[in-house]
């Protein structure tokens, strides 16, 4: 099979990501900052030839994929949503640790197996997204393909491609819009780039931000 070249970009930024609370599957739109780092985003890769446009239906993501797409087709979907957090969804670290001491305690130990109240494990999200990614890559073979998803996403596949361990702490910065390449070998994943920011520091200069 031939292989997948495939950009895998986090949406622009929100609110709730200024304020570091849970975003999960709640449903909140870029802010100022974050159209403005879209409209980076698509001004890098404008010169970029995507085959397909693909996105997480959830609004911060595919309004960044919108950016870029300039029109063309994005289909979405869904097993590139953020993971499930349950109830505590909403809530920033701080707030969790004095409402749901035990919860936070496990949700830090990332215990891939644990299900968190009306959310979903990190066993259970990683097995949704490298199933999205398989189907894509076999549909996509020999294309250059964009996926716009979430932190978490781009969190699981950087330890499919890195081999870290799905309960060992993240190491790897995931900023807002960003760009990640990785090509698909067989079944393995390989890091081409990951974390290419200067489109959205030049963005910022630019505009005095």
């Amino acid at each position: 099979m031939k292989p997948l070249r495939l950009c895998l970009v986090r949406h622009g930024e929100t609110d709730w990501n200024v304020e570091h609370r849970m975003q999960g599957w709640t449903d909140i739109p870029l802010n100022a900052r974050g159209r403005q780092q879209a409209q980076a985003l698509a001004a890098a890769l404008r010169d970029t030839t995507f085959d397909a446009v693909v996105s997480s239906p959830l609004q911060r993501a595919l309004h960044t994929a919108q950016a870029v797409a300039q029109g063309r087709e994005v289909r979405l979907e869904p097993r590139l949503r953020e993971r499930h957090h349950g109830e505590v969804q909403g809530l920033t670290r701080d707030e969790m640790r004095v409402a749901h001491p035990a919860l936070h305690a496990a949700l830090v130990a990332r215990r891939p197996g644990y299900l968190p109240p009306g959310g979903e494990s990190i066993e259970a999200f990683d097995a949704r997204v490298r199933a999205a990614l398989t189907d894509l890559r076999e549909a996509h073979a020999g294309c250059t393909v964009l996926a716009v998803a979430h932190g978490g996403v781009l969190d699981v596949v950087w330890r499919w491609a890195t081999g870290q361990d799905l309960h060992s702490a993240r190491q790897q910065p995931l900023p807002n819009a960003a760009i990640n390449w990785l090509v698909s070998e067989g079944n393995a994943w390989r890091v081409v780039a990951f974390g290419v920011d200067a489109h959205l520091r030049d963005a910022l200069d630019d505009q005095g931000g």
